[in-house]
């Protein structure tokens, strides 16, 4: 074997290591930006589709809920927003602890980008 005399053993296989894991950061990150998720309030009268990337793809409501109060419905489309936040941040975690086999606590936050 004819290594680099700088060359510590094991260096290359580190490096290895360091790109697939840098690969399937990658690929998680692409999984994430494609997710969708709904978020819901007011037992399925408001449903926000949101991404990964927390665009909003689509808002619904329920018929019924045009009678009610502005300040109402102002409250139920932002628990649908926090409800599809909260799924998409769940979703995240999940992910990144396949990654590293780390179960991530609830409010950390790793970058995805």
């Amino acid at each position: 074997m004819n290594k680099p005399m700088n060359e510590k053993p094991g260096f290359t296989e580190l490096m290895k290591k360091a790109q697939e894991m840098q690969k399937k950061m990658q690929e998680i990150q692409k999984q994430i930006a494609e997710m969708e998720v709904v978020g819901q309030s007011g037992g399925g009268l408001v449903k926000i589709t949101m991404t990964g990337q927390h665009f909003a793809k689509k808002v619904s409501f329920d018929p019924s809920l045009m009678k009610e109060e502005k300040s109402i419905i102002e409250d139920l489309v932002a628990a649908a927003i926090n409800d599809a936040a909260g799924k998409i941040e769940k979703g995240t975690r999940e992910k990144m602890s396949s990654l590293t086999g780390i179960k991530l606590p609830e409010g950390f936050n790793l970058p995805t980008e």
